[in-house]
């Protein structure tokens, strides 16, 4: 499971078990600090980063994204996919799983598996419109008559990327699912069709409440859920017999060695300094900057934790809600962003440990950044210029009024919204609301519980939004953020227009690194004058952990270690 959503199906069936509701202490456990509750397990529409990092270990993907590789590399599959080309638009992409990969009842993985998680994807009623704009490019699926394990994609496009994205979503078996193999006879293209065996479908898996029930799916991955206490603790125990450990001369991504992972629940981050510091918790991951500074800097601390950094491919964006009046021009939302202290937030929040972008491509992928743009600058005398060419003008009280298109008159006074207890983001709201009330604008901060900022999102029912989006150096796709197709699911700005869209699309069907480092550019250059979003800065994670987890691996990737590669105690051995 993935940066992006994938869409997957899930059902109960009699005879699979339930959570238990204590917490086991076995050795060889890595405990974890979760700020929040992943809420939602169900990998159709899981979200949060906690929660993606879970189905990683519940269930397996074809390919698996690796910093360590630059690339995707095999999970599932034995290698990776082979490419045919068909005419100049479409491809095969051709998969062989791997012959030890098998579910949890011996039962062979197979590519009917891979078909019917296909066809989940497409399937009408169910909530996998991200899925959807994600994964659309592959049209269908060719089983090997021969090989059971061998299958092709169809896909529009010619792109790489699109081959590495062919193989991010989890598999889940059909034989547990849909016994019956009701979906078998009906090709991918007519799931979205309300077909009574389609509907039927639907209905089970909508009966089934999977959100807070993911231990009624047997799953690909390593790990099961032992337990689960909602805004207590999450804990994950590896299968004894996993197929994994079969694979002779198992590589990285097969590696799985805690016993169990315990994630604590933790909102507090004095308080999860304390459970780390009393040894209750083993890793802190994104531990806030000032915190981590401190435990450096005493003795004691340093004696008993490690200190680890990696640059993130995770941003902090402001959106700005195009389908509000007060901000559907590009030189309001364009005066708004100079309102933003961009070296302030990283010297206040991030005690200078972070990086400005011109937008949403790291300046370390040197290949594709667009250097000739301006990083962010703060100018609130700026931000009046471009205020006053959008036709608001300034009233002797200071505030900002302009004629509507309706014929009425509006003000310029605006709300921030963002996920409440997140430090940045309160520190972030702060500023720009100082900082807009020297030029007379009201700014409404409005901390919000996550699922239902979540909800408010979806229904468009915010202004300026702050949240980190994270990704990838391997693949561009845009199409969840921007693209006019997702407005309503994650594209929080309703940004999008034909020729938007038509840009996103060839940025990811674009297979010729120079051709794609020119669309990229256009891209940014476009995202930086219409401004449905701006981003402010690029993260390090940090991290502190419990010197008796020996090495621990670091990514640039979300979450930022790789918790199946450590090996606790190892110190001690």
């Amino acid at each position: 499971m993935k940066r992006i959503l994938v869409g997957l199906f899930l059902l109960l069936w009699s005879g699979l078990v339930g959570c238990s509701t204590t917490v086991s202490s076995v050795p060889n456990t890595v405990h974890v600090r979760w700020a929040r509750d992943p809420e939602n397990l169900d990998p159709l529409i899981a979200k949060t980063s906690g929660a993606l990092e879970v189905l990683n270990l519940l269930h397996c993907s074809l390919l698996q994204a690796s910093e360590a590789k630059g690339d995707f590399i095999p999970w599932l599959a034995q290698e990776f996919p082979q490419v045919t080309l068909i005419s100049d638009s479409l491809m095969k992409v051709t998969y062989q799983l791997r012959p030890e990969a098998t579910w949890d009842n011996g039962k062979p993985i197979l590519a009917s598996d891979v078909a019917f998680t296909l066809k989940v994807m497409h399937c009408a009623g169910l909530p996998t419109e991200l899925a959807q704009a994600r994964f659309g490019f592959v049209r269908d699926i060719e089983p090997d008559p021969h090989d059971p394990r061998r299958f092709s994609l169809l896909c529009r496009g010619q792109s790489i990327d699109f081959v590495r994205s062919s193989g991010d979503f989890s598999i889940l078996p059909e034989y547990a699912l849909d016994p019956n193999a009701t979906l078998r006879a009906i090709p991918v293209a007519d799931m979205g069709k309300p077909l009574p065996q389609v509907q039927a479908f639907a209905r089970r898996y909508l009966a089934g409440e999977f959100s807070r029930h993911p231990e009624r799916v047997p799953g690909s991955g390593p790990y099961q859920l032992e337990n689960w206490q909602p805004g207590r603790q999450l804990t994950l125990t590896r299968k004894t017999a996993w197929w994994g450990d079969q694979v002779p001369s198992a590589p990285p991504q097969l590696w799985a060695y805690p016993r169990q992972i315990n994630y604590q629940i933790i909102p507090e981050a004095a308080t999860a300094v304390l459970a780390l510091r009393r040894g209750d918790i083993d890793l802190y991951p994104l531990i806030p900057a000032n915190e981590f500074a401190r435990l450096q800097q005493s003795p004691s601390d340093r004696e008993q934790l490690q200190f680890l950094t990696a640059d993130s491919y995770e941003c902090l964006t402001a959106n700005f809600n195009m389908r509000s009046s007060l901000l559907k021009d590009r030189l309001t939302r364009q005066a708004l962003t100079y309102l933003f202290n961009v070296p302030a937030l990283i010297k206040a929040s991030q005690l200078g440990h972070a990086y400005p972008s011109v937008g949403l491509i790291s300046p370390s992928v040197k290949q594709y950044y667009n250097d000739s743009l301006p990083l962010p600058a703060y100018s609130p005398d700026r931000a009046i210029a471009l205020l006053q060419q959008a036709g608001w003008k300034q009233q002797p009280d200071r505030s900002w009024t302009r004629t509507a298109a309706t014929g009425r008159p509006e003000q310029l006074r605006l709300s921030i919204s963002y996920r409440a207890g997140e430090p940045s983001f309160e520190t972030t709201a702060l500023q720009f609301q100082a900082a807009a009330a020297t030029i007379g604008i009201p700014i409404e901060l409005r901390p919000t519980e996550a699922s239902l900022l979540s909800r408010q999102v979806q229904q468009g029912n915010m202004q300026i939004l702050l949240r980190n989006m994270s990704g990838q150096p391997f693949a561009y796709d845009f199409t969840p953020i921007l693209h006019s197709q997702s407005t309503g699911i994650y594209n929080a700005s309703g940004f999008g227009s034909p020729s938007s869209d038509r840009l996103i699309e060839a940025i990811a069907q674009e297979d010729s690194p120079a051709k794609k480092a020119r669309l990229l550019r256009k891209f940014q250059q476009l995202i930086y004058e219409e401004r449905p979003l701006t981003v402010l800065y690029f993260l390090q994670y940090r991290i502190a952990a419990a010197r008796r987890l020996g090495k621990v691996p670091v990514s640039g990737l979300m979450p930022g270690y790789v918790v199946t590669s450590i090996r606790p105690d190892s110190a001690a051995n």
